[in-house]
């Protein structure tokens, strides 16, 4: 059996917070916002994998009013989604991914994202898509206020 699971998160960007993305540091004169390191891509990944096998959002399983998460790293957070899943007895067969954000430039920085993600999940990194764009300045992204991520993943029954 095959399935599809879809996630998006958003969070507000601000300055004096580190700026986590793909499970990496980037430099940045802002950072997200959040209970936990804020990675809204990693973010948005595992609500994709917990949709997939109907097992509720991130918020559901790492609620941001329990202090165990709080200032948690995120690659934690995708890999525990990522056992639930593997729990109900599937497989990642790929992931893509977008990031909306005006600042800062990512390309360089997605084989870095793919390797960091494929190494919490134990997958080959060509599996994993990362893209960037921009909003061409317009909403809360287009003035640097906030940034925002969108995953899709297609996870398939083990094979036995």
């Amino acid at each position: 059996m095959i399935k599809i699971g879809y996630g998006i998160d958003f969070h507000q960007l601000v300055a004096g917070r580190e700026f986590w993305l793909g499970g990496i540091q980037l430099e940045h004169d802002k950072g997200a916002l959040g209970h936990s390191d804020a990675d809204v891509l990693l973010h948005a990944i595992c609500d994709a994998l917990l949709g997939a096998v109907n097992a509720g959002d991130i918020g559901t399983h790492f609620p941001d009013n329990d202090t165990t998460y709080k200032n948690i790293d995120s690659k934690i957070l995708l890999e525990k989604s990522y056992a639930i899943v593997q729990s109900k007895g599937y497989e990642l067969v790929n992931l893509d991914s977008t990031v909306c954000l005006e600042k800062p430039k990512i390309k360089a920085h997605v084989a870095s994202m793919q390797q960091c993600i494929a190494s919490v999940l134990k997958v080959d990194a060509e599996l994993i898509s990362i893209k960037a764009t921009t909003t061409e300045t317009m909403g809360f992204v287009g003035r640097e206020e906030g940034i925002t991520a969108h995953a899709v993943v297609l996870i398939q029954k083990k094979s036995i």
